[in-house]
């Protein structure tokens, strides 16, 4: 195993992180060592390259969680190629959009997928593959030998969910990719034994990073595409998983759901990203899964990830996502870009080789983002300047306050949604909950609460109606509470505001 102290190398050197002969993958047809790794990459590689492709053009994928979809991040890399992940549960208009925005070559994707398109969808210059032909073309393909890419040179572009607005496409390098794959290989301490249940999107860099980061570690990482969470724990008592990831919907799920006990105590860690983990969803995680370590994080796309939370403080501080990952460094600074004290909201202000390119083909809004990094910085250059609102606490552990663009301002106060939908959760009669603020004459915004209601919940109403009254105070009281069976997500499993704000104002 590589030191991980070492300079970034070419993404598609991660096959050579484990011992030839350990796993690697492995999925319902089998699995790969890390030798069978390295040839499958090469052997992808040489047939993208056969396609026509020139150094530098862009790749797309819109695929589920097949063994090809897998091998592409690798592959295109190892190729010289820029891989465009699409996600698979997007529409063919959001997919053309992505075609169009990357410039894109080449699609893979499924028949079915394939089917949808219509005329218009692919970009001139773009063809479409099906993923069995070019999977028909492996066994004959001379492999590639590893690259030898610049650090510098782009690897991927990754595009934002679009849930407020155009999809953005993050530019992202193999030192990017690279070091973000052993910072959190390192922070997790995986290990070569560990086994990761791969249940996220690969589209999405949370998703993408259970590959790289597991691959990182010389462990085995296992896809999944499911539909239930009976799909995942099923998944995770038949391949013996000691890693997962998830988001907090999934999570709320999962928390719901039985879990037989040898397959609850042989996980090793839990991370979350991608939203906070209400307090009562916590102490239910560890009660379900006593043996394995909780990673609170926090992560923007804009830097891949930022900070966690050192399993070892989650019971008394449940609410904080701790400190910097290794290769990042944080700051909460003030308007001025001076540094807030302990206690003071600021905005979350990231340096370090994990800040991505920019935006591609964005020049506007690559500015609005990334921008010098504040005189105090220590790293320098560009960072990220994320737009949250953070507050380091003395114990010296950040908490997230909220988005500028969420955060309601209702009666002369700015009010975090985070805390309204914590302490709605709190209350034991709703299961899920956004707030949010919508135009009131008075008060400039009233606050509007959208629920799911807790199982087995009857006074849910006059039961959350009486604990907000009890622990918020007057101005954070929602004007309206609405119910719902289900909350829109976005095509990463995150609850979906800005869908959820278009039907509260429409």
């Amino acid at each position: 195993m590589h030191d991980p102290d070492e300079a970034p190398a070419p993404l598609d050197h991660l096959t050579q992180r484990g011992a030839p002969d350990a796993a690697a993958y492995a999925d319902r047809a089998g699995t790969l060592s890390y030798a069978a790794l390295d040839r499958a990459v090469g052997q992808l590689a040489a047939v993208l390259r056969g396609a026509g492709l020139e150094t530098g053009e862009r790749v797309a994928s819109w695929l589920g969680k097949t063994r090809l979809a897998c091998l592409l991040p690798l592959a295109a890399a190892r190729a010289g190629l820029v891989h465009v992940p699409i996600n698979p549960l997007l529409k063919h208009g959001q997919a053309a959009h992505i075609l169009a925005d990357s410039g894109a070559r080449l699609l893979l994707s499924g028949a079915g997928r394939l089917a949808t398109l219509e005329a218009g969808d692919l970009p001139g210059g773009c063809m479409a593959v099906d993923e069995a032909e070019i999977a028909a073309r492996l066994d004959a393909a001379d492999a590639l030998p590893p690259g030898d890419a610049a650090p510098d040179a782009l690897a991927a572009i990754l595009y934002t969910s679009g849930s407020t607005g155009r999809p953005k496409g993050v530019m992202l390098s193999h030192a990017n990719l690279w070091l973000g794959a052993v910072s959190v290989a390192r922070y997790l301490k995986l290990v070569a034994d560990d086994r990761t249940l791969c249940v996220l999107p690969l589209s999405f860099d949370y998703g993408q990073n259970q590959l790289l980061s597991t691959w990182a570690a010389g462990a085995c990482a296992i896809p999944l595409d499911y539909l239930t969470p009976r799909d995942v724990i099923r998944a995770v008592e038949r391949f013996a998983i000691t890693t997962l990831a998830g988001v907090p919907p999934l999570w709320i799920q999962l928390a719901e759901a039985e879990w037989p006990e040898a397959s609850a105590t042989g996980l090793r860690r839990l991370t979350n990203s991608g939203g906070r983990l209400p307090v009562p969803l916590v102490r239910r995680l560890r009660a379900l899964f006593p043996a394995a370590h909780l990673y609170s994080m926090y992560g923007l796309t804009e830097a891949f990830r930022s900070s966690y939370l050192d399993p070892a403080l989650i019971d008394a501080h449940p609410d904080a996502v701790g400190g910097a990952i290794p290769f990042a460094e944080l700051m909460v600074v003030r308007a001025d870009g001076s540094p807030a004290a302990d206690g003071e909201p600021g905005e979350l202000v990231h340096a370090g080789p994990l800040v991505a390119q920019g935006y591609w083909n964005d020049p506007e809004r690559t500015a609005q983002r990334f921008r010098p990094a504040p005189a105090h910085s220590a790293y320098g250059g560009t960072a990220v300047w994320s737009g949250d609102t953070m507050m380091r606490g003395a114990d010296g552990l950040l908490r997230f306050v909220g988005r500028d663009d969420e955060m309601i301002k209702t009666a002369g106060n700015r009010v975090s949604p985070t805390e309204i939908e914590e302490a709605a959760i709190a209350s034991g009669a709703v299961a899920e909950a956004v707030a949010i603020g919508v135009p009131d004459e008075r008060l400039g915004q009233a606050i509007v609460i959208v629920a799911r209601a807790a199982a087995g919940v009857e006074d849910g109403e006059a039961r959350l109606a009486a604990h907000l009254k009890r622990e918020l105070p007057g101005f954070m009281q929602p004007r309206a509470l609405h119910w719902r069976e289900e909350l829109p997500r976005n095509p990463n499993g995150k609850l979906d505001r800005a869908a959820i704000r278009r039907e509260v104002m429409a």
